[in-house]
């Protein structure tokens, strides 16, 4: 697993400067809710997730007390925020949501609704995979209020699932996304990854039909990143199997994206296409719009008002330190001014309607656009990373080519 980033200690009490919580209530709030359980590890996966035989026989261990210690968590928000804000989103990730079944994922959502006001047309997921998601688990969660349903189907060749460790079969999927239809789910988005050593122009392009296939309204499809500490990085090391090249990823993106679009699925940010919409992630919005939300459970992080901070991965260690009336976090950084620039650059950039050319200000004249980063922004247009129409309406929007390259502009608006 990834190590936690490096910062400042966190206070035991979850305290926030009053200056970050002044900020709640100005752009949307949302909970992300961690599971960190799953059937088993996938070779790619370097999540704060645990498999059976991986964590002792203790409190945090097992689903029921994992929930209870949510609750204590949530309990803790409460208090840290002061007056709850409106909840506008919930996301429920992992780790194996489904592997609570459906009364455990009603319990969360339960235990939501009884500590903060929720907006009458509150978005609320729930990741699932495959093998562990049943109808009666998709009737449960829908009629809990779940509304949306994200499921892990990767791709749908054998071979290429075998690579990634994966242990459903490809059909699988469409069964889970017609029974999410027919529980009344009102969105449905399939996860794929390209890029995996073995996998072909075909294969990913029968992946992206099958998807399609399904019906689902949104797609997210992420290029395949080798971590460190994986099974999958110790493969590529021995020379078991290939890194993933490059090139071939940026060609792989343009295949996806060209069919996805066909077939009438718009990007709406790098990674993700939808039908509509209506059809988008909210909560994920939250993240490149560097809105407010607290994450919950073992590994999460949150942000609110400038302050960033990560809950230890351990869930027996969440356990005893909630139990104990004490916040999970391990860390956080105080963002300055400077940071909060950056990091709207970083995020803003990604998504289809683009940045405000205004979020280039300077920290000497914070109302007033960088000329320096203005010079280089219209040299990205003019290298056609950028749109000129964006650019003529004030918008920094990438191109399709921009797309490909899109760390490369972040780098260099911000110099």
């Amino acid at each position: 697993m990834a190590g936690l980033p490096d910062g400042e200690p966190a206070p035991d009490d979850g305290a926030l400067p009053d200056a970050a919580r002044a900020e709640l209530g100005a752009v949307p709030f949302g909970l992300y809710l961690h599971v960190p359980f799953c059937a088993a590890r996938c070779g790619y996966c370097d999540f704060t997730t645990y498999a059976p035989g991986e964590l002792a026989a203790r409190p945090g261990s097992d689903p029921i007390s994992y929930l209870d210690a949510v609750e204590r968590e949530l309990d803790l928000a409460v208090r840290v925020l002061g007056a709850p804000p409106l909840v506008s989103t919930v996301f429920v990730g992992g780790g194996t949501p489904s592997l609570l079944g459906g009364d455990g994922l009603a319990r969360l959502l339960a235990a939501v609704r009884t500590r903060f006001p929720v907006a009458a047309d509150v978005e609320v997921t729930t990741e699932a995979n495959p093998e562990s998601t049943t109808p009666e688990l998709l009737e449960k969660a829908r009629a809990a209020g779940y509304t949306r349903l994200s499921v892990g189907m990767q791709s749908a060749a054998p071979h290429v699932l075998r690579v990634l460790d994966r242990r459903h079969t490809p059909g699988r999927v469409g069964e889970v996304v017609a029974a999410a239809h027919r529980a009344g789910f009102e969105h449905v988005n399939v996860d794929l990854i390209y890029g995996t050593p073995g996998e072909t122009d075909v294969d990913l392009a029968a992946s992206a039909e099958a998807a399609l296939s399904y019906g689902t309204d949104h797609v997210s499809a992420y290029a395949l990143v080798v971590e460190e500490g994986t099974a999958l990085a110790r493969r590529v090391r021995r020379g078991e199997v290939a890194a993933p090249d490059d090139d071939v990823l940026a060609d792989r993106y343009e295949l996806l994206d060209g069919l996805l679009r066909a077939a009438g699925l718009e990007w709406y940010e790098v990674s993700n296409w939808a039908r509509s919409p209506a059809a988008a992630s909210r909560h994920n919005r939250l993240y490149w719009e560097n809105a407010h939300w607290w994450g919950v459970g073992p590994g999460a992080h949150s942000h609110v008002g400038g302050v960033r901070w990560w809950n230890t991965r351990h869930p027996g260690t969440y356990y005893d330190r909630v139990a104990a009336g004490l916040s999970p976090a391990v860390g956080r950084e105080l963002l300055t001014a400077a940071d909060r620039r950056t990091e709207r650059v970083l995020l803003g950039v990604r998504v289809r309607d683009g940045l405000p050319v205004a979020a280039l200000a300077g920290a000497a004249a914070p109302g007033t656009p960088d000329p320096a980063a203005l010079g280089r922004a219209r040299e990205l247009v003019e290298e056609g990373l950028l749109e000129p129409a964006g650019w003529d309406r004030g918008r920094l929007v990438l191109t399709d080519r921009g797309r490909l390259l899109a760390d490369l502009v972040v780098r260099r608006l911000l110099g």
